[in-house]
């Protein structure tokens, strides 16, 4: 019974946070077969991190005790292979799909990469650290790697529906790992006294951001023109000046 519940508390928030981007995208829902798809690439994604990450450990020595180095650690071993590891399947996967077929599907997909990702690297901390681990992860680190997604598919988005734009996947990836290395940073370095609290202000500061380009991919939905353009019924001609 007890690793049904650390199991249940490890999953829960990645599809919780799954769940609810999919009902954010109001005008025209992604296959769930797909969403599926783009989950498990998320879980396969932390296997391509490890597999990366091992050798740099072993060739990149890191002093816990410096700043600069957990800079390095934090930015580029930590957070660019990371984030790597997840854009390349929703670039190079699902980017050219039909089905995504609007800036808000940028988001979509990346944040169930995201949570895949999430959610598995999750099973190892549950299994290494238990409940205590996973409940702080709950409200940290799940939603951080959301935010993280969600500012990554803003931008791919942009890059598929902006013409002349498609600059902006590589805009995705950079503003990704900018915003995972701050608030890994904050952590690495906590050596430092209160500097921790940092981590939350990053995780604050990318959250709201998140909200705000959920919004403009909403609002910027050409089928929400074509809902409005159903909804709204000819008036007709009676000849009267208003």
């Amino acid at each position: 019974m007890d690793l049904l519940i650390l199991l249940a508390l490890a999953l829960a928030p990645g599809v919780a946070i799954g769940l609810y981007i999919y009902l954010k995208d109001h005008h025209e829902r992604e296959p769930i077969r797909l969403l599926i798809k783009a989950f498990c690439a998320g879980a396969i994604s932390v296997l391509i991190t490890l597999a990366i990450n091992t050798p740099l450990n072993n060739w990149i020595p890191i002093d816990e005790n410096n700043l600069t180095e957990q800079a390095v650690h934090a930015f580029l071993i930590v957070a660019l292979v990371e984030e790597f590891s997840k854009f390349i399947f929703v670039r190079f996967l699902f980017y050219r799909n039909e089905n995504f077929n609007e800036p808000f599907d940028g988001i979509v997909y990346s944040v169930m990469v995201g949570m895949g990702f999430a959610t598995f690297e999750n099973l190892f901390y549950a299994f290494d650290g238990g409940v205590g681990t996973v409940l702080l992860r709950m409200f940290t680190a799940v939603p951080a790697h959301a935010s993280f997604a969600i500012l990554m598919g803003f931008f791919l988005g942009k890059a598929k529906f902006e013409h002349g734009k498609g600059y902006y996947a590589i805009y995705a990836l950079v503003v990704a790992t900018l915003l995972h290395g701050i608030y890994d940073y904050f952590l690495f370095i906590a050596f430092v006294p209160g500097i921790w609290l940092g981590a939350f202000g990053s995780l604050a500061i990318g959250l709201w951001l998140a909200k705000r380009a959920i919004r403009i991919h909403q609002l910027a939905s050409p089928f929400r023109v074509k809902e409005s353009i159903t909804l709204d019924p000819p008036v007709e001609n009676t000849g009267q000046n208003l």
